[in-house]
């Protein structure tokens, strides 16, 4: 079953969302098993939405890659942890 992801980064602008972006996702793709993403402004910040595959490829990437990135700090991207909801998706059309 899908796992979506939703992260919202109070102040956040396109600006950091782009750097973070080049930090954590291969060049002109979509990191392993995740299979929709997308983000724009919000009131009062920056929405990310993302759906994995699975729950089990969405604590992969945030362990392996998310987390490591941000906790080396990414030069000019989100100043501050998100704000996060997530859960199993659920589509009756499959």
């Amino acid at each position: 079953m899908g796992f979506a992801v939703v992260h919202f980064f109070p102040g956040g602008t396109q600006e950091q969302y782009e750097r973070m972006l080049e930090a954590v996702h291969p060049a002109g793709g979509l990191p392993e098993g995740q299979t929709y993403h997308a983000a724009g402004p919000s009131e009062g910040g920056w929405t990310v939405l993302v759906v994995h595959d699975s729950k089990g490829s969405w604590e992969r990437f945030r362990n392996t890659i998310l987390m490591p990135r941000i906790q080396q700090g990414v030069e000019g991207g989100f100043t501050s942890p998100p704000q996060e909801r997530t859960f199993e998706v659920y589509n009756p059309t499959t």
